[in-house]
């Protein structure tokens, strides 16, 4: 029987501009085509979004700049533009591929028992924006890798696709324990930013963000820090199909998030996550409150109330969820990667183990839940 597969060298990597959410916030809210009740609406999703700052690629974006040719952001007019969806995915295509690479290259630079060479498969996430040849092909030319590797990419999953990735990286180690998968997710929401009295769209806008991360995963006996994958499950709660969705418009991609969506996860997830602990607990799941049973928590940070549903569901302390919220607060929701975020930030911590269980879990379109049951193992404190 093949040694389970371990993720390992997670490595997180973000664009240079920060967009500070008040600023942010202040710019959105003035955009002269908003009636008074809209603008009240991004005062209010903005304030109480549990987010200090973001990241973007989109450097005009910023107070402290202005572009001669503006596309995103007339600073001098202080008017927010639309540019077309074409516009938006040629700035995807040349500012996504080097997040990939640079992340991909920082996971490969952390392990030193991993050479390019050794690389057999990459699986690249991303909801963001099209192009082919895609990310996956970018990574083998930059990095060096073998011609012959294997290359996956799932492409608009939303939310929760990093999760699946990790699930086709494990299988693909438990069909050949020599393989040695590079998984990399990179999304950048915000080229799909923009101003409208749509309340959902108003709470997109105020919780997206870009970011980027990547890591190895493999079968190969290490003593390397980093996270067993024990097992994956996947849950949809049907009746929430049309509260989060993810369309491509005129004007870019279109994000429906509903103020519905909190609420659904709460009603659902204690059903969503109880195949996940089948015959692996010693503590009773009756009541759906986990606790102290699993150490730590990556719940996908999709907005401050889904974490605070989730946490008041599962009757987790405020120490579980720090890793989510500290996530949220530094650098918004970036979609797919993260979660990857959160789980970089456990291994981190000092206080994070040998031997601790990990519960992983991600929300996006469908409304699909996808979780993950993860154990430390390696050396104390090295993350790698």
């Amino acid at each position: 029987m093949s040694s389970p597969a371990v993720l390992r060298s997670l490595q997180t990597v973000v664009p240079d501009t920060i967009l500070p959410q008040p600023e942010t916030r202040d710019v959105f809210a003035a955009q002269p085509d908003l009636s008074r009740l809209a603008r009240r609406i991004v005062t209010a999703s903005f304030d109480g979004s549990g987010i200090d700052s973001r990241r973007t690629v989109i450097d005009e974006l910023t107070l402290d700049r202005s572009s001669p040719d503006p596309v995103f952001f007339d600073r001098d007019a202080g008017l927010l533009l639309a540019p077309t969806t074409a516009v938006r995915n040629e700035i995807y295509v040349r500012e996504a591929g080097d997040l990939y690479i640079a992340a991909a290259r920082a996971a490969l630079d952390a392990d030193p028992e991993i050479a390019p060479a050794d690389v057999t498969h990459v699986i690249t996430v991303s909801c963001t924006g099209f192009h082919a040849p895609g990310p996956e092909y970018a990574i083998v030319r930059a990095l060096g890798l073998r011609e012959s590797v294997q290359r996956y990419h799932l492409g608009f999953m939303g939310c929760y696709a990093s999760m699946p990735a990790l699930c086709m990286a494990s299988q693909f180690c438990a069909a050949d324990p020599e393989a040695v998968v590079l998984v990399a997710s990179v999304e950048l929401c915000t080229l799909h930013l923009r101003s409208s009295e749509d309340p959902d769209v108003i709470v997109a806008s105020s919780l997206f963000a870009d970011g980027a991360a990547a890591g190895i995963v493999t079968a190969r006996p290490s003593t390397a820090r980093g996270l067993r994958l024990d097992r994956f499950h996947t849950a949809i709660a049907p009746q929430g199909e049309k509260d989060m969705a993810w369309t491509i418009g005129d004007r870019g991609f279109e994000m429906i998030l509903s103020t519905a969506v909190p609420q659904i996860i709460g009603e659902t997830i204690v059903d969503a996550l109880r195949p996940l602990y089948a015959g692996t607990l010693s503590a009773p799941f009756e009541d759906g409150r986990i606790g102290q049973a699993v150490s730590h928590w990556a719940i996908h940070p999709g907005g401050r109330s889904i974490l605070d549903r989730v946490q008041d569901r599962l009757g987790l302390s405020d120490a579980q969820l720090r890793p989510a919220r500290e996530t949220l607060r530094e650098y918004g929701n970036m979609s797919s990667a993260t979660v990857l975020f959160v789980l970089r930030r456990i291994l981190l911590d000092a206080a994070t183990l040998p031997g601790d269980r990990v519960s992983a879990m991600a929300f996006g379109p469908g409304l699909t839940a996808e979780s993950a049951l993860l154990t430390v193992t390696g050396a104390e404190g090295d993350a790698g």
